[in-house]
C-alpha cells in the first residue's frame, strides 16, 4: 500500500532547496507523482505530490526530518495527506479539455484578474497554472507603450462558449485590456506561417486613401473605404469605385507615399522574432503590390500578394492588373501558401482588421482581429486592440525572454 502526501515548501529562493528535499524523500524510495515550483520576487513555492510505501516512515517522522533538513535554508515545510479516491479523481481529470486564457494590457491590475477569474469560475473552468509571459518592468518605465501579459491554463469545457466569449469581450472593453481564449493544442507553439493584411495592420494607414489625397479625391475615397471596412459595402464594388477615382494619378507620387508609411507598433519586433524562430511570413493585401514589396524589403517578409496598379505612360488608369485580391482570394492564398510550405492550415496564423479579412482569419488555425472594426472584432476568434502587433507572440505562448530580436 502507498501513502500519498502533498508536500508544500515555501520561503526565500536559494540554491539547493529542491535537492535537499528530494534527497530526504529518496531515502524512502518516494515516487514523485507531481511537482511544480514558482518564484515570485525571490520567494519560492515548491509543491510535490509523492507516494511512499506504508510502514516505511510515519508522517510526523518524515515531516520532522524535512524540517530539520531545510531549517538552515529558511524554508517552511508542511504536509497534507491525500486519500486514494481523491488522487484517482485527480488522475481522471487529466483527460479533460484544456484552454489558454491570455490577459493582455499596458499594465495588469488586480481588478482585471479578479473579474477574469470570476468569469472562468462562473463558466465551470478550473485554473491549473498562472504564468507571467511579459518581462519584468521597472516602475519608472511603465508608459503608454508598455506591454504586460499573464497566461492562465484552465481545465474543463464551458457549457456555452459564445456566452463565455461575450463575457470576456465585456471585460476587455471595461478594463481596456484584451482577453484571448483558445484551446491548448499541440499546434499552439507549432504554427509555421503568419499571414498579415497590410493596410491598417502592418501599417497605420490605408494606402488607397493616401493615393486619393494625392489625386485630390481624398474625402470621396475615404468614405467608400470606411463603408467597406465595416462590411457595409462589398469589397469588389468598393474597390472598383475607389480605383476609378484614382484615374490619371501620376505614378511619381508612389515613392513618396511609401517612404512616409508608418509601421504599426510592434510589427518590426514581431516579424524579426518570427523569422529568427523559423516562421514564414506573408502579406496578403487588398492594397497594392508596390507598397507590399516596399514593406517586404523593409521588414523581411517572405511572400507578398496584393493588387498591381495598371499604369500607362506614367499615369494610373484606374484599373488593376490580374485578379482582384478580395477576402475570398486572401483565404485561397493562405491555403496555397500552407500547401507550399508543407503544413496544415491549423499551423497558420492570420492577422487583419477589415471585413475583407474575415475569410482569411476563419481559414487559419489562429485568426486575430487587430485593432479591428466592431464587426470584425465580434466575428473573429481572437482580437488585439490594446497592445502592438508583437503581442501576437504572447498568444503563441512565447515569453518575453523567448522573443529573439
Amino acid at each position: 500500500m502507498k501513502q500519498i502526501l502533498l508536500i508544500n515548501a515555501a520561503g526565500a529562493d536559494r540554491p539547493g532547496v529542491t535537492s535537499v528535499i528530494t534527497q530526504v524523500l529518496g531515502r524512502y524510495d518516494a515516487a514523485i507523482l507531481d511537482i511544480g515550483q514558482a518564484v515570485i520576487h525571490d520567494n519560492l513555492a515548491l509543491g510535490l505530490l509523492v507516494a511512499i510505501d506504508t510502514g516505511r516512515v510515519s508522517e510526523p517522522e518524515l515531516l520532522a526530518e524535512l524540517q530539520g533538513a531545510t531549517v538552515k535554508l529558511d524554508i517552511n515545510v508542511r504536509f497534507t495527506s491525500i486519500s486514494y479516491d481523491s488522487y484517482e479523481h485527480w488522475v481522471e481529470l487529466a483527460g479533460k479539455a484544456r484552454y489558454i486564457v491570455t490577459l493582455l494590457a499596458r499594465e495588469v491590475t488586480a481588478h482585471q484578474i479578479a473579474d477574469l477569474t470570476e468569469v472562468t469560475v462562473q463558466h465551470g473552468l478550473n485554473i491549473d497554472n498562472i504564468n507571467r509571459l511579459s518581462g519584468r518592468i521597472s516602475l519608472d518605465s511603465i508608459d503608454d507603450r508598455a506591454s504586460a501579459c499573464v497566461e492562465f491554463s484552465v481545465r474543463g469545457e464551458p457549457a456555452d462558449r459564445e456566452a463565455l466569449r461575450a463575457d470576456f469581450m465585456e471585460l476587455s472593453t471595461r478594463h481596456e485590456a484584451d482577453i484571448a481564449f483558445q484551446r491548448d493544442t499541440v499546434y499552439r507553439r507549432n504554427r509555421r506561417l503568419v499571414c498579415f493584411d497590410m493596410d491598417s495592420t502592418l501599417i497605420e494607414a490605408e494606402v488607397i486613401d493616401e493615393l486619393a489625397k494625392a489625386a485630390g479625391v481624398g474625402e470621396q475615397v475615404a468614405e467608400i473605404t470606411e463603408l467597406a471596412m465595416r462590411g457595409e459595402l462589398d469589397f469588389n464594388e468598393s474597390f472598383a469605385r475607389r480605383m476609378a477615382l484614382l484615374k490619371g494619378l501620376d505614378e511619381s507620387v508612389l515613392e513618396g507615399i511609401a517612404a512616409n508609411l508608418r509601421i504599426t507598433e510592434g510589427a518590426e519586433k514581431l516579424i524579426s522574432s518570427l523569422k529568427k524562430l523559423g516562421y514564414k511570413t506573408a502579406i496578403l493585401s487588398g492594397g497594392f503590390q508596390y507598397f507590399g514589396e516596399y514593406l517586404q524589403k523593409k521588414l523581411g517578409v517572405d511572400y507578398v500578394y496584393a493588387n498591381t496598379l495598371d499604369v500607362v505612360d506614367g499615369k494610373v488608369t484606374g484599373e488593376v492588373k490580374g485578379q482582384v485580391i478580395n477576402g475570398e482570394r486572401k483565404a485561397e492564398l493562405l491555403k496555397m501558401l500552407a500547401e507550399r510550405e508543407g503544413i496544415t492550415t491549423e499551423q497558420t496564423i492570420a492577422v487583419g482588421d477589415g471585413a475583407n479579412d474575415l475569410p482569411m482569419l476563419g481559414a487559419s488555425g489562429l485568426g486575430i482581429a487587430f485593432r479591428a472594426k466592431p464587426l470584425v472584432k465580434a466575428s473573429a476568434e481572437q482580437s488585439i486592440s490594446t497592445l502592438g502587433l508583437d503581442a501576437i507572440l504572447y498568444l503563441m505562448g512565447f515569453r518575453e525572454r523567448d522573443q529573439i530580436l
